[in-house]
């Protein structure tokens, strides 16, 4: 498989940049790699990148999206921060991706699990963490039935995700509310943006509408 070509991106559709996502988390499920070289791809990035779709997705570990989306150099821009959400920063290198070098798809990737969301939920305070989990929060108090109503906190994991699902609909609210760059290209069909949740336990990636 051979790197995005200038001429791939522009054919791409917001519809097929999704596809292609789902098409590789089903081939990383199933432990399939597609047939590529990545020192080849390398060599023909090495005069620009064309990627077909920017990712937010937390800086856990386990969530690397070139791995769990089976994509290659050049294929995916990828934006990490503990929590997935959105800052003036990142908003900024979104529009860079998408109106600048022409990504068709931005995916806010949640997961199970996540450390940054227990943090949140337990109102945990250090250092300059507790002002980054300060942006967590409002998705912590919109949850308002969690699945063991008695307990708010780490320790109920059905709570914890349900507030990390809450978190990727905040911040996809976010990226339309606070950029009208991106607000834009989204309403002009151009662009796609949508939330997911990855599964730590499987590897599969549920996509919201």
């Amino acid at each position: 498989m051979k790197a995005q070509t200038k001429e791939n991106q522009l054919a791409m559709t917001p519809e097929m940049s999704l596809r292609f996502l789902k098409e590789g988390n089903k081939r990383f499920q199933n432990n399939i790699k597609a047939d590529r070289s990545l020192i080849q791809q390398v060599e023909e990035t090495s005069g620009g990148q064309f990627p077909f779709a920017t990712i937010l997705s937390c800086i856990d570990s386990r969530v690397s999206a070139e791995l769990i989306f089976d994509q290659g150099i050049g294929d995916i821009f990828s934006a990490r921060i503990a929590g997935n959400f959105v800052n003036d920063d990142i908003l900024g290198s979104m529009e860079f991706a998408c109106k600048l070098a022409g990504t068709k798809l931005i995916v806010v990737l949640g997961h199970t699990s996540c450390g940054a969301i227990k943090g949140a939920c337990d109102d945990a305070k250090l250092g300059k963490l507790t002002g980054m989990l300060e942006k967590i929060k409002p998705a912590v108090r919109a949850v308002k039935d969690p699945q063991d109503k008695s307990v708010r906190n780490s320790s109920n994991i059905g709570f914890v995700n349900d507030v990390a699902i809450k978190n990727v609909h905040f911040t996809v609210d976010a990226i339309l509310k606070e950029s009208n760059v991106l607000k834009e290209m989204h309403e002009s069909k151009e662009l796609k943006i949508v939330g997911a949740m990855y599964d730590i336990n499987d590897g599969s990636v549920e996509f919201f509408k």
